[in-house]
């Protein structure tokens, strides 16, 4: 079956390089490029420009609306241009909206019943920050799985989108089955390797039907806190197995030591170097 994909997307590097890996782990698929045009409804350059022009402030207004909207419909078939050069059937969404962008596109794949969202990881809002502004908002709010494709990708890293296996952080929660179950029916042929991180005097974790769970062992936390130490762990295991994508469940509960994977999720958001498909149970 063709796999549905919402694209948040703004026209800077990192949503043109999300494009780009997903159209590698999804191919052929069936994607909307969606753009959130929301207040003051056009760029700061375009803004510029446009005050030398107005005669008052409500003709300033008036064409912030005209040519703003004007500007969104260039940036998203950009987005379009892209993603059909990459062999997506493509089509272009322009949503004007006010408040999160990431909250908007939660709704929107829900809405569209999208199979997965992807975001690049510098948010739609130009920040510096990983976590924090529209992917944070993304995954907090979605009832679809989110992808988040860090940028820039290494060669090796990139290389491995073709066909490296998926990376599952397993503790035996139903968030965690709902993961596996999940990635099982994004990545049909693909290898899925459930990674169970374990500290010292933790118990072996069993996967669903008997399926086979590599322990992956804690290094030294030296003071960390608990999710940055597994987060580091999987990080290493998806390094160590040349993975495509690690896949975390959320809202999920460690048996051993009560560890919500919802943390866990954000401290790998924070600081995977490979792509992160977060799947809520």
């Amino acid at each position: 079956m063709q796999t549905n994909v919402l694209v948040g997307y703004d026209g800077s590097p990192a949503a043109g390089a999300a494009i780009t890996a997903a159209a590698v782990l999804f191919p052929d698929a069936h994607a909307w490029i969606a753009y959130i045009w929301e207040p003051p409804f056009a760029g700061k350059r375009l803004r510029r420009r446009l005050r030398t022009l107005a005669a008052t402030a409500d003709e300033l207004a008036e064409l912030i609306e005209q040519e703003g909207e004007r500007e969104a419909g260039a940036i998203v078939a950009a987005g379009v241009a892209l993603a059909t050069a990459a062999q997506w059937d493509a089509e272009p969404i322009v949503k004007r909206a006010v408040g999160s962008d990431g909250l908007r596109l939660a709704q929107l794949a829900e809405k569209l019943d999208s199979d997965v969202l992807v975001l690049g990881d510098r948010g739609l809002d130009g920040t510096q920050e990983v976590v924090g502004g529209v992917c944070d908002m993304a995954v907090h709010f979605a009832t679809v799985p989110v992808l988040m494709v860090p940028s820039p990708l290494l060669s090796g890293e990139f290389d491995a989108l073709e066909g490296g296996p998926v990376v599952v952080g397993y503790d035996g929660s139903a968030a965690a089955d709902a993961a596996v179950s999940k990635v099982e029916r994004l990545f049909p042929d693909r290898k899925v390797v459930l990674a169970s991180v374990r500290g010292d005097g933790d118990d072996e974790v069993t996967g669903p039907d008997g399926a086979e769970v590599l322990s992956v062992f804690e290094s030294n936390r030296f003071g960390r806190p608990r999710d940055r130490s597994v987060a580091d762990a999987l990080i290493q295991c998806c390094d160590d197995t040349d993975a495509a994508v690690l896949a975390v469940g959320s809202r999920g509960r460690s048996p051993v030591r009560e560890v919500l994977l919802g943390s866990v999720a954000a401290a790998v958001l924070r600081r995977a170097h490979r792509p992160v498909l977060v799947v809520h149970s």
